[in-house]
């Protein structure tokens, strides 16, 4: 098997998480493995915030339903239609975001990370809260976080290929 299934079947959403951070060369590679993802015409609409503060984290599980875990950072995935270099990205920014965020997913076993992806977009109350906590200026959007850490439970590696949902040249 090649090196990047085997990294792509090594995702895996991690909840729980070790009580110690993460170092900062650590999450600047998370980040460079985002802004390494694709975006419409290279719009790179993005902008990131990396949470890494207690209290703010302690703002985010408190109040995000899925996000109660105990992970020691976040990285909050945001669209940002000012610093687009592409007029497709206003069309097409969930996808540029997403991929920029699961890249980050991907990258983060290979870094002896776990990771797991909290929606925000597009949900309204959660995007005005995230916005809040965060603090951003209300033409950013929040899409997603990324919460990360290193690992307090261990998932082994899987695809989940199911070849029935599977057609060639037509439904």
């Amino acid at each position: 098997m090649s090196a990047i299934l085997e990294a792509i079947f090594r995702r895996r959403s991690i909840r729980k998480y070790e009580e110690k951070p993460v170092p900062k060369d650590l999450l600047l590679q998370l980040l460079q493995a985002a802004m390494a993802g694709p975006s419409a015409h290279n719009g790179r609409p993005w902008e990131f915030v990396v949470i890494t503060d207690e209290a703010t984290m302690a703002k985010l599980r408190s109040h995000l339903k899925y996000g109660k875990h105990n992970a020691p950072a976040a990285i909050a995935v945001c669209y940002n239609p000012a610093i687009a270099s592409s007029p497709s990205s206003k069309r097409w920014w969930v996808q540029d975001c997403a991929a920029a965020l699961e890249n980050m997913l991907i990258a983060a076993p290979g870094l002896g990370l776990g990771a797991v992806w909290i929606g925000i977009y597009p949900k309204a109350s959660s995007v005005k809260l995230v916005r809040r906590i965060l603090g951003l200026p209300p033409e950013v959007t929040p899409f997603g976080l990324v919460y990360t850490g290193f690992p307090a439970e261990e998932k082994p590696p899987r695809t989940q290929f199911e070849e029935s949902r599977v057609h060639w040249e037509h439904f």
